[in-house]
């Protein structure tokens, strides 16, 4: 390949993958062109897609949009991106159409693998894909940490007036009753 039409595929590469932050890697091997279509199929109703690159042209472009992936640039490399906004929705997907093809051809595992999983530009492994929050999750878990103390600590500050409160409320229901008797 020309130099001229490897730094076509690279712009090509860049133009494609420039806003994406969440990937997965996957590598495919003896995979017939049928199960791969309904594969990809199964994934674009999702609002997931697939691409398969060069290695080497793929490295230089993550490495140039600062993602910085080791040990996944060999064999046959598929990229998978969108599917919503987070690498979690992403693996999921991916791991449910997994499962649904696995139904069909039991050896699925074997002909197509996930390589590493991608989280906000850096590497992480697909399990752990699987388990991280997503940003509205991350997000309420921030919530929910800032008012758990705070809902505390107004506990502590009505309780005492609360008390005060209901001991000068008895005392005057007292001096209207004893006012009221005498």
């Amino acid at each position: 390949m020309s130099k001229l039409v490897k730094q076509m595929q690279m712009d090509a590469l860049k133009q494609t993958f420039s806003n994406v932050k969440n990937l997965v890697l996957l590598t495919q091997d003896k995979l017939d062109a049928v199960l791969e279509n309904q594969i990809r199929l199964s994934l674009r109703k999702k609002n997931v897609r697939l691409h398969m690159v060069k290695n080497s042209l793929a490295r230089r472009v993550f490495d140039e949009l600062g993602v910085r992936l080791k040990d996944v640039w060999t064999g046959n490399t598929v990229v998978a991106w969108g599917g919503g906004e987070s690498v979690k929705e992403l693996s999921r997907e991916i791991e449910a159409v997994l499962k649904e093809v696995g139904k069909k051809d039991p050896k699925i595992g074997e002909k197509l693998k996930v390589k590493t999983a991608v989280a906000e530009g850096e590497q992480v492994s697909f399990e752990q894909a699987l388990t991280m929050p997503t940003r509205l999750e991350a997000i309420g878990e921030v919530v929910a940490m800032i008012l758990g103390p705070g809902s505390a600590l107004a506990a502590c500050l009505q309780g005492p007036g609360a008390q005060i409160a209901s001991q000068i409320e008895s005392k005057t229901k007292e001096e209207s009753s004893a006012g009221a008797s005498a």
